[in-house]
């Protein structure tokens, strides 16, 4: 809990709010509609895509004890989700990769 939380300090410096949940062993940060980070004290890692040839999600990822750096990738995938138009009143596409 305590990287999440890292790592959520390090998204409000760049003025993104994100909300910190934590169970079964895994935290999550809720940054926006389609943008989950979960961090198991070791890794962060979050959807980046979907790899329609596989029929998966792809992910990346980023070790926990570097939020700093984390964050700032984080808040690109934000700006692209924010750009491509994703929002909390129209949702994500299932299709779309967010």
């Amino acid at each position: 809990m305590d990287m999440a939380e890292s790592l959520q300090a390090e998204l409000q410096c760049v003025g993104i709010a994100a909300d910190v949940h934590d169970g079964y062993g895994l935290a999550l940060v809720s940054v926006w509609v389609g943008l989950v980070v979960w961090c198991d004290g070791e890794r962060f890692w979050w959807r980046i895509g979907w790899d329609d040839r596989r029929k998966r999600c792809v992910y990346a990822w980023h070790p926990a004890l570097d939020p700093s750096r984390a964050a700032r990738r984080v808040a690109f995938r934000y700006g692209d989700l924010r750009q491509a138009g994703s929002s909390p009143e129209s949702g994500p596409d299932p299709k779309a990769a967010p």
